[in-house]
C-alpha cells in the first residue's frame, strides 16, 4: 500500500503529544522526527490552519489544537455501545456511589471511552481517552479473558508485562492462569494491580455476534470499601453487563 509521505510526517507529529508532553519547540519536534525545521514549519502551519495544532503566542511552543476534540467526540457519539452502556453506567455508579468506566480494546491495550464518576469515589486519575494496559488492569483481563485462544495468543503477542505495582502480574504464564480464572468466575478483579490502594472489578460486554465488545469496571479505594461491598459491587455489575449485552443483541447463555 502506498504511503503519501507527508500526511506520514504530520500524522508523526500529532503522536508526538501525549498526557507527559503537551507541548514542544519546532526544535523538539524537528529533533523528535527527525526532519528539518523547514519541513517542521510547513508541515505545523497546514495542521495550525485547520485546527489540528495550535500554537502559544507567548512561548511559541506548540500544542494539539481543540479540532481533535470535535472529531473525538463524533467518534466517540458514533459509538453505540457507548449510547447503550451509559445509563447502565449511571445506574451502577448511583448504586454503589463508585466511578464505572466503560473501556475498549485497541491494539494491545485498553482505552477508556467512557466515565461516570460517583458521589463517594476518590478516584479522579482516569480520563475518557486514556489507555490502560491488559495485564494489570481487570478492564484489560475481561477484554481479553473472553477471546478465542488463537485471539489472546495473536494478541500476547510481544506483549511486554511493565510491572505497576509489586502485585503486578509479570509474566505470560501467570496471565493465562489469571485470564482461566476470569472465564470461570465470569469477570475480573485488579486488586491494586494497576494503582496502590485500588481495587477494581470489570465484566465483559457481548455483541450480537458473541463478541467481546468492551468491558465495563467499577473501580474502589480499599481504604473505603470492603470487601463485603466490593461482592455487592461486582453482583450490580454482573447484572448490568448482561443487561447492555442483551440490548446489543447478545442472545447467548452467558459463560457465568
Amino acid at each position: 500500500m502506498p504511503i503519501i509521505q507527508s500526511l506520514d510526517r504530520a500524522l508523526n507529529i500529532l503522536d508526538l503529544f501525549d498526557e507527559q508532553t503537551k507541548e514542544l519547540k519546532i526544535t523538539e519536534i524537528s529533533s523528535r522526527i527527525g526532519l528539518h525545521k523547514s519541513t517542521v514549519h510547513s508541515l505545523l502551519k497546514t495542521l495550525q490552519l485547520h485546527g489540528y495544532i495550535d500554537q502559544d503566542i507567548e512561548s511559541g511552543k506548540y500544542r494539539l489544537g481543540l479540532k481533535l476534540v470535535e472529531k473525538g467526540q463524533q467518534l466517540l457519539q458514533s459509538m453505540d455501545i457507548r449510547g447503550t452502556a451509559r445509563k447502565h453506567m449511571t445506574l451502577l455508579s448511583a448504586q454503589t456511589g463508585q466511578t464505572t468506566h466503560l473501556v475498549i480494546l485497541d491494539g494491545k491495550e485498553g482505552v477508556y471511552i467512557d466515565k461516570v464518576e460517583g458521589d463517594k469515589a476518590a478516584i479522579r486519575y482516569s480520563r475518557i481517552g486514556g489507555r490502560v494496559p491488559l495485564h494489570s488492569s481487570a478492564v484489560g483481563k475481561a477484554l481479553t479473558a473472553f477471546r478465542s485462544a488463537p485471539e489472546i495468543e495473536e494478541l500476547l503477542k510481544g506483549y511486554r508485562y511493565v510491572r505497576q505495582t509489586a502485585s503486578t502480574i509479570g509474566d505470560k504464564e501467570s496471565f493465562l492462569q489469571e485470564l482461566d480464572g476470569v472465564r470461570r468466575q465470569g469477570y475480573a478483579v485488579d486488586d491494586q494491580e494497576n494503582e496502590p490502594g485500588v481495587r477494581c472489578a470489570a465484566a465483559p460486554i457481548f455483541n450480537h455476534a458473541g463478541d467481546v465488545a468492551a468491558s465495563m469496571s467499577v473501580s474502589t479505594m480499599i481504604s473505603v470499601v470492603d470487601d463485603g461491598q466490593f461482592a455487592r459491587c461486582i453482583e450490580l455489575l454482573k447484572l448490568e453487563t448482561a443487561q447492555i449485552s442483551q440490548a446489543l443483541g447478545f442472545k447467548n447463555f452467558f459463560p457465568y
